[in-house]
């Protein structure tokens, strides 16, 4: 295992604290605990508990050293926030009052070589959060061509993926990828920099990642989850840093809050769906300030959006 360390600051943290206000008695979740950042701040701000979540065993491993600066008050659960309601469950917890979700890759994940997560470091094309399940090298040496554009394709918004995928099948006939340089390689071959910076393989990496761990899946089963657990007056902080996270909050979101789904703002809705569930804190994303983008080069692509709890019934699956 790594060496634990936390240096990194948690993004837009005290926006999100601003929707969170944390109050004492109060029970919270923090259900991509990383390297604590969120789960701190509350903690410090309010004589609460907070439910550290993450599938990560490195940052379970940080949190328990972490949760005994606060005499209880900081729980670790091992698993995925999306199940959190069952996590929580084996708690004795049917209902808490703020929940903090920053959705993607840490940077704790990203600082280590050995998960594979960044191209900007070579070590083994891994990418898995939990350290279970298939590799982002099996899914590139086992998966056909077609299935390996659509995956970079949906999930990275890539233009290139065709013949990134078509690359990719040429070279591992000859040598299986194993190392995140080697993929970084094959995609640069094929895909011309953009001239803002941006590594030529950045989004395939991204679309590896968020396939390799069901982010997406993930991502819609949690907002569900904190909708049957906020009690009124709850509040829901979600942090993304691209468009595909981001559009599933938002539409999430926009639909709770207006009561009825709705699949494009262009398509009118005339039945009236479920009772609206939150009442959103902003119309729009919350972005990082100046002074924050100045010390923290993450919080450029971040978005916040927040939303408070209502009485009304949590909406069945089929009405989502």
């Amino acid at each position: 295992m790594a060496d634990i360390k936390a240096p990194h600051v948690s993004v837009l943290l005290r926006e999100v604290m601003g929707i969170l206000s944390p109050k004492d008695g109060g029970v919270y979740v923090d259900g991509t605990f990383g390297a604590g950042g969120y789960s701190r701040a509350i903690l410090e701000a309010a004589d609460c508990i907070v439910y550290g979540i993450d599938r990560d065993p490195v940052s379970i491993a940080f949190g328990r050293r972490m949760a005994e600066e606060f005499e209880g008050r900081l729980v670790m659960l091992e698993g995925c926030y999306a199940d959190m309601q069952d996590l929580l469950a084996d708690k004795g917890v049917e209902a808490v009052d703020g929940i903090a979700l920053d959705i993607g890759v840490s940077s704790m994940q990203i600082d280590e070589a050995e998960r594979g997560f960044s191209f900007m470091r070579d070590g083994p094309l891994d990418m898995r959060m939990s350290g279970a399940g298939r590799t982002a090298a099996d899914v590139v040496n086992e998966e056909s061509e077609a299935e390996l554009a659509r995956i970079i394709f949906v999930y990275g918004e890539e233009r290139r993926s065709r013949a990134i995928a078509r690359v990719v099948v040429e070279r591992r006939e000859l040598t299986p990828f194993t190392s995140t340089v080697e993929l970084a390689e094959a995609v640069a071959s094929v895909v011309r920099p953009t001239g803002k910076g941006i590594h030529p393989a950045t989004r395939t990496f991204q679309a590896l990642r968020i396939f390799v761990n069901d982010e997406l899946g993930q991502l819609v089963k949690g907002l569900a989850a904190s909708e049957r657990l906020l009690t009124p007056g709850g509040c829901l902080a979600v942090v993304s840093f691209h468009s595909l996270e981001d559009r599933r909050v938002k539409n999430f979101l926009s639909a709770r809050s207006e009561g009825r789904a709705r699949p494009s703002r262009h398509i009118p809705v005339n039945d009236e769906g479920p009772a609206p569930t939150f009442k959103l804190i902003k119309r729009g994303t919350i972005k990082a300030k100046p002074d924050e983008l100045a010390v923290n080069p993450r919080s450029r692509s971040a978005r916040l959006r927040g939303a408070v709890r209502n009485e009304a019934s949590a909406w069945a699956e089929e009405a989502a």
